[in-house]
């Protein structure tokens, strides 16, 4: 069955959304509880995807309720009704998880604003403690064959405490806030177990690219990991990482905004306004949104543009929000004066140039404002998304008279390219900006909102979630394919009893990263004195015939191996040496190494310009090691030197090879699979071949072994020729040794 397949048939798993808050918000009036739907993008947003689909939605209502009698009425409306279970939180949680840590660490810190970031331990411990919670609630409902799907910055140690408590549950993590570049997080004093936590899914997505590639860079430097085409290996698992730009529901826009009722309201604002033109802008109090500083080049194109006097109004909402922290008092009492300051030095007695609305409005009304503008400014400083921006051009796409001028660090910037996207910093840009969507013809607003709004419909918040949960879904059977390739006790007993009833065994077994653990360089590796003791038994054994088949000199294989009484195979195959043999031999006698002086003066330069790196030099091959080096730097300069290398190369006999951090240069006619054909020319003399092995040079020696051979690749890799995967070295020695026993 393919994999397509295997997803279609696993596609009506019932899917647990968890989040900080429900999609509901109680309220206590008296003795009674009010339900009215949440307030926010992420409730707005996935409420919809939720009442398609017969799942579940874990968080917090919005109340603290002490009395458990009354806990148990709540939680048997919020499931019976709403498909949503409740997760109570204290005073002492919304204080120091939420306010605290949520709100004055990670959300100032993620959204570049630094300096209002504090970092208080006791508060970290509370968000610990509060994601600690939602996991045990998580444990008492979710059944197997769920999709467990954690949203947003509140639970980003929640996937890793899940994925410890049900290691075969399906976990999704999207984050609807920025990941910041690698110099912003490092800040973080937790930033290690931060990513940890996240590494618990399975399946990790981000609104664009940018910080898809900025949590990427992070997990490199901090947790040391690759990635591969998006796609991280930890803890023996595949987790993919992958950008997902949220939609709305745009065809509930499109349907409200051509209503009776909507247009009513519209024809309303415009007699109340009296204007010719309308500007909006729909925010939360937040100081990511940039509302100062959109205000300042609002009172500036007031100034540059006398003529637009009476002509315009720009209608301001602001939604309140943590109206009890002081920074947001302080953002608002600005923004009043500011508003305060333009209207009194700009209005007449029939005009004021800002409507300023410090409230919510109900959805019809929203999207009457919506319908009637002119033009909308989506300036925020620095945005996940910004459903907004989406909101507003799917009012505008019956007349698409709108036009929308957008922030090009708001996420939405990456898909509405044709808005008039600004520096929201360059206060003249963003004046002049404002100038130009006003002025803007009709066919040219037209042209470019309906190349949006069909964007807008295509990727929509439906097509958002199901591609979401089916990417979640196709991981998981990948990571299901991949777990039955790991040696089991099952396979670990065949291998046991094809070992003892061999009369004889051929073992081909690399050596850094395979026999021992990769160091940061590579004179450092040398064996232990168990790995000797264990390799000189295992030859001992006249049915065994033990071979070493690595990229290491002769020198380093003779002095710390060459006692044991094993064969080598030395510089991936350059050359060989029999335990029978005097001597090491050439594995072609016509190896020549005068291109070296050709390539050497190139890896030195390279080394030069990237500190922690060096050069290993070999009888046939060159080596280029950047283990020690910034893990960034490393990668980048080890592409920049394969294309360095590639002209130069191309039409000898020379090849390039990308080891683990490390780029080789030797012959092409040398590899391993070369080099145990000499062990392999007769594969009928033996009853039993084992051939472990961690990099992909080792690759040439699984793809020569025949049917009935034992491969086992050490570290987990999607692509590999090996039958099955072992963790570590670790457990490498462990099978050798229980096979020596």
């Amino acid at each position: 069955m393919s994999e397509e397949d295997k997803v279609k048939e696993t596609a009506n798993r019932r899917v647990v959304i968890v989040s900080n808050r429900l999609p509901v918000s109680v309220s206590a009036k008296g003795d009674r509880l009010k339900i009215t739907p949440s307030v926010g993008g992420l409730a707005t947003g996935l409420s919809s995807f939720h009442q398609e689909h017969d799942g579940l939605w874990v968080g917090w209502p919005g109340i603290i309720e002490k009395n458990s009698k009354k806990r148990s009425e709540l939680e048997s409306v919020l499931l019976g009704n709403y498909n949503c279970l409740p997760v109570y939180l204290s005073d002492n949680d919304l204080k120091k998880y939420y306010h605290g840590f949520s709100n004055r660490t990670i959300w100032p810190l993620f959204h570049y604003f630094s300096t209002y970031s504090t970092y208080n331990a006791t508060e970290w411990e509370s968000y610990k403690k509060v994601n600690e919670k939602f996991c045990r609630r998580l444990q008492e409902v979710v059944k197997p064959g769920d999709l467990i799907w954690i949203h947003d910055y509140h639970l980003m140690l929640l996937p890793a405490m899940l994925r410890k408590e049900m290691p075969d549950a399906t976990i999704g993590f999207f984050l609807h806030i920025p990941f910041p570049s690698f110099e912003v997080f490092r800040y973080l004093p937790w930033r290690e177990e931060i990513l940890t936590g996240m590494l618990g899914a399975d399946l990790i997505g981000f609104h664009t690219y940018d910080y898809t590639r900025h949590f990427l860079s992070s997990v490199l430097r901090i947790r040391g990991k690759d990635q591969t085409y998006g796609q991280v290996i930890a803890d023996n698992r595949i987790i993919k990482v992958d950008t997902f730009p949220m939609g709305i529901d745009a065809q509930r826009y499109i349907d409200a905004s051509t209503s009776e009722k909507v247009q009513k309201e519209v024809k309303s604002l415009h007699n109340k306004l009296g204007t010719e033109k309308i500007i909006i802008s729909v925010d939360r109090l937040d100081f990511t949104k940039g509302i100062p500083e959109r205000l300042k080049a609002f009172e500036k194109f007031l100034e540059r543009y006398p003529n637009f006097h009476g002509k315009v109004t720009y209608v301001m909402l602001l939604v309140p929000s943590r109206t009890k922290v002081r920074e947001y008092k302080l953002l608002k009492s600005e923004i009043d004066e500011l508003v305060g300051k333009i209207n009194g030095h700009f209005d007449t007695l029939d005009w004021s140039p800002i409507l300023y609305l410090y409230r919510t409005l109900p959805f019809e009304k929203l999207v009457a404002l919506y319908s009637a503008a002119d033009l909308a400014l989506v300036t925020p400083l620095r945005d996940g998304m910004n459903l907004v921006a989406k909101e507003y051009l799917a009012c505008q796409s019956t007349e698409a008279k709108g036009a929308l001028v957008l922030s090009e660090s708001a996420g939405a910037a990456a898909e509405l390219g044709e808005a008039i996207v600004v520096n929201p910093n360059d206060l003249d840009m963003l004046t002049q900006s404002i100038a130009e969507g006003l002025n803007l013809g009709a066919e040219e607003k037209k042209k470019a909102n309906v190349l949006m709004v069909e964007r807008i419909k295509k990727y929509n918040v439906f097509s958002w979630a199901e591609d979401f949960v089916n990417q979640l879904t196709l991981t998981m059977v990948r990571q299901d394919r991949d777990r039955k390739r790991f040696l089991t006790d099952q396979k670990f007993g065949e291998i046991k009893e094809h070992y003892k009833k061999a009369g004889s065994r051929l073992l081909l077994l690399d050596y850094d990263g395979t026999l021992t653990a990769i160091k940061k360089r590579p004179d450092l590796a040398v064996p232990d004195k168990e790995l000797i003791e264990l390799l000189t038994d295992l030859a001992k054994d006249p049915k065994n015939n033990v071979v070493i088949v690595s990229g290491r000199d002769r020198q380093f294989l003779s002095e710390w191996l060459g006692q044991a009484g094993v064969d080598l195979a030395a510089e991936h195959g350059a050359w060989a040496k029999k335990n029978s043999w005097l001597d090491w031999k050439l594995s072609e006698p016509d190896l020549n190494d005068n291109w070296k002086q050709n390539i050497k003066p190139i890896l030195e330069m390279f080394s030069v310009r990237t500190p922690g790196s060096f050069i290993e030099e070999k009888a046939f091959a060159l080596a280029w090691h950047y283990r020690k080096t910034d893990p960034e730097l490393g990668s980048l300069r080890a592409k920049e030197l394969a294309d360095a290398l590639h002209d130069i190369v191309s039409g000898t006999d020379l090849q390039v090879l990308q080891g683990k951090k490390v780029l080789e240069i030797k012959p092409a006619s040398i590899n391993k699979g070369k080099a145990v054909s000499l062990w392999l020319e007769q594969q009928d003399q033996w009853d039993f071949i084992l051939a472990m092995g961690d990099d992909w040079t080792d690759e040439d020696i699984f793809m020569l072994l025949p049917d009935q051979a034992w491969s086992i690749k050490v570290g987990f890799t999607p692509f590999t020729e090996a039958d099955f995967f072992l963790d570590s070295p670790e457990k490498a020695r462990e099978l050798l040794t229980t096979l020596n026993r």
